[in-house]
């Protein structure tokens, strides 16, 4: 696991080794080759080993069938603000963003996943998103879907990225991630309180209320969290791959699963506020 992977996957034993099974096909014909016949117990040799879904393991396949489970969830959700019940829009964004962050942490320090908590998290974020969306669609139309759409192109260049080894989440790319996203968290914990007691009044604060060089400081603070969430995503397919690799229990692929969600819903608010600033400011 790479040093300050993500934090979803702390604490979990991905060195685990499935037992029951995936004993080896001679313990099994040691024990019953007193009952089986030779031509049963040929077969048995010449039958294929047993593959990851048949040992209880986790594989890509179940955390890509789990993270469109999770996604698939997040897009119901957020169908309620948007189409369903548009007049509640704000209550349903302010209580999937609280409800979302609780469950989040919930989520991320439970030893064991639960993906019944899981997909609560993916529904509540999902009202979150949905509200926060047809919001700022009504002021600019169409962001939403530029928003989508630049998120997924984001999620294709990482993980093309991720397979050709171009980009890697090493111990010292791990150190500057961290340091940023300290950097960041303290950025909006300032601005949400400057925000909160009024020293600011416009809808981003200090994101679209300072300019640098006539670029709004949303823009570029957004750039750098565009940029965290990518390699958070590469932190995601380091931890995902590596568990695979040593055969983790397939519980865990909700774990991944969860793991994924969380930065692609980062990844989604972060470029819908770069554009709402932009549009904001033409």
């Amino acid at each position: 696991m790479a040093v300050g992977g993500n934090p979803v996957f702390n604490g979990k034993n991905f060195n685990t080794q499935v037992r029951g099974n995936g004993m080896n096909r001679g313990s099994v014909a040691t024990q019953s080759s007193g009952q089986m016949t030779p031509q049963q117990l040929q077969e048995l040799y010449t039958a294929p080993s047993a593959g990851p879904s048949q040992t209880g393991r986790m594989t890509y396949d179940d955390v890509i069938m789990k993270t469109l489970a999770c996604l698939a969830v997040v897009l119901v959700g957020a169908a309620i603000p948007m189409l369903v019940l548009q007049s509640a829009a704000a209550p349903l964004m302010i209580i999937g963003a609280l409800g979302g962050f609780v469950l989040g942490l919930v989520n991320s320090f439970k030893r064991e996943p639960s993906p019944a908590l899981i997909l609560a998290y993916a529904a509540l974020e999902g009202m979150f998103l949905g509200g926060l969306t047809l919001v700022l669609d009504n002021l600019y139309p169409g962001i939403g879907l530029q928003a989508v759409l630049g998120t997924l192109s984001v999620f294709a260049v990482t993980l093309v990225l991720f397979k050709s080894g171009k980009v890697r989440a090493t111990p010292k790319a791990m150190r500057f991630f961290m340091i940023a996203m300290i950097g960041y968290a303290v950025f909006s914990l300032v601005n949400v309180g400057m925000m909160i007691f009024g020293a600011t009044d416009t809808m981003f604060g200090m994101r679209d209320s300072v300019t640098i060089m006539g670029i709004p400081l949303g823009v570029l603070i957004g750039l750098l969290a565009v940029g965290l969430a990518a390699f958070s995503l590469i932190v995601d397919f380091t931890s995902i791959e590596q568990g695979v690799q040593a055969g983790a229990p397939v519980r865990y692929s909700w774990t991944a699963a969860f793991g994924l969600t969380v930065t692609l819903v980062w990844l989604y608010v972060e470029i819908l506020r770069i554009l709402a600033i932009l549009r904001g400011d033409d």
